[in-house]
């Protein structure tokens, strides 16, 4: 089989998932604006579950341009910009839609895929690297363990700071009395600020989790590549603030009781980390971890 046949394939397969996202993202955002005119209807009802559908639709034709990609590469697809950022697409959207089904967070998917079409329009673009041999470095089954557990728990960390700022803009208009509030069908249908704020910390705990492995992970992967556990790297660093700042989240809310706003501010900081993590160290900055594959 031509490897650069599939290659191509994967490529044509990414700006096809873009395209799925971009029109869900235009039927939620048409649910959004017309329930936030107040005029609900059984037509808007139908925009979101045609939206979530092309969700996964796009879901299914993302994964397939990673794994066309993998087997085009003959390694796991996780070694450059273009490569991390369509895997991210696939999980975020895979943990988008996997939530959907335990509790619905529908209302959210404006959010999620238009970041998704964001993600993906980079990729296809100033992040597209052609398949390259994998660096000595990486060359592990690390990889495969590290990176996906680092990748999952970011996706759960998106769904958290979109639920964290709904909160947000729920929990102001609660703080009206019910008399002066503006109506609009889509914050009406919207759970409280209160459940919406326990179903982003739930979220968010699983995240953290997620990316606490993530540190032990690299710290054993670090020792195996380098020979020390821990080198104060940037990528490292960031990694930690990452953690340090949602380790604070969790404890300020278990501990000194931060709730509402100042509980949601702060899971959006560490979000904020998250994307400056991935999106500025990974490419502007140098280092051992210094894998963007730009330039």
């Amino acid at each position: 089989m031509d490897l650069a046949q599939l290659e191509e394939w994967s490529m044509t397969a990414v700006v096809t998932a873009g395209i799925i996202f971009g029109l869900a993202f235009i039927f939620y955002a048409y649910d959004f604006a017309v329930r936030t005119a107040g005029r609900a209807s059984a037509r808007t009802h139908k925009s979101l579950r045609i939206g979530t559908s092309l969700s996964w639709l796009g879901f299914v034709v993302i994964v397939a341009a990673v794994v066309l990609r993998g087997v085009a590469a003959q390694r796991v697809p996780w070694s450059n910009m273009h490569e991390f950022s369509i895997t991210a697409v696939a999980i975020i959207a895979g943990v988008y839609l996997f939530v959907n089904l335990w509790r619905d967070v529908s209302f959210t998917g404006m959010f999620v895929t238009g970041f998704l079409v964001i993600v993906l329009l980079l990729a296809t673009t100033i992040w597209y690297t052609a398949v390259k041999p994998l660096m000595p470095a990486l060359e592990s089954a690390w990889i495969v363990i590290h990176v996906l557990v680092a990748i999952l728990g970011t996706g759960f960390f998106a769904v958290g700071a979109a639920l964290s700022a709904l909160q947000l803009v729920q929990a102001r208009r609660e703080a009206k009395p019910k008399d002066q509030r503006r109506k609009n069908a889509y914050l009406d249908a919207l759970p409280s600020s209160e459940k919406l704020e326990q179903l982003s910390f739930t979220v968010i705990i699983i995240g953290f989790v997620l990316w606490t492995f993530t540190l032990i992970f690299g710290a054993i992967w670090a020792q195996k590549a380098w020979g020390r556990y821990w080198g104060w790297d940037v990528k490292e660093t960031w990694t930690l603030i990452i953690w340090v700042v949602y380790a604070g989240y969790l404890h300020a809310r278990a501990t000194r009781g931060w709730r509402g706003t100042r509980a949601a501010v702060l899971a959006i900081i560490g979000f904020a980390c998250v994307l400056f993590n991935f999106g500025v160290v990974n490419t502007l900055f140098k280092g051992l971890h210094a894998y963007a594959g730009l330039g």
